[in-house]
């Protein structure tokens, strides 16, 4: 099982949800290929904020300032550890970085500057 996640939350403008689709696509190949153990673009669905006695729950439209015009996306990828996560990692970087060298970012389909990004050790597992 896996002992080490990357996850990650986007805000995607809905109308261009498959340009990043597709993107996703290229990724989950690129982190499977290079040792990945699973890979996950998840796009929100049910997102309204959960009640917990009389407290209340943030939703991620809210967390995020996502609009009505904007889907919240959240994505992870597994790893066997935070080493096995660095070396795919930098393989993935190194290929990326050729594929992407004369990519324009004004071509994005997700504006990079609103992703939260995080590493996760693997504290319960079921």
């Amino acid at each position: 099982m896996a002992k080490y996640v990357d996850g990650f939350v986007l805000v995607v403008p809905k109308d261009k949800a498959e340009e990043y689709r597709k993107m996703a696509e290229m990724g989950r190949d690129s982190w499977m290929k290079h040792g990945a153990l699973s890979y996950f673009e998840c796009s929100g669905d049910d997102l309204v904020a959960m009640e917990m006695g009389e407290e209340k729950a943030r939703s991620f439209p809210e967390l995020t300032g996502a609009q009505t015009d904007e889907a919240v996306w959240f994505s992870f990828i597994t790893f066997g550890s935070k080493e096995h996560r660095d070396q795919v990692n930098a393989e993935v970087m190194k290929e990326m970085g050729e594929q992407m060298k004369d990519f324009d970012q004004a071509q994005m389909p997700v504006d990079m500057k609103r992703m939260a990004y995080g590493g996760f050790k693997v504290e319960v597992e079921g």
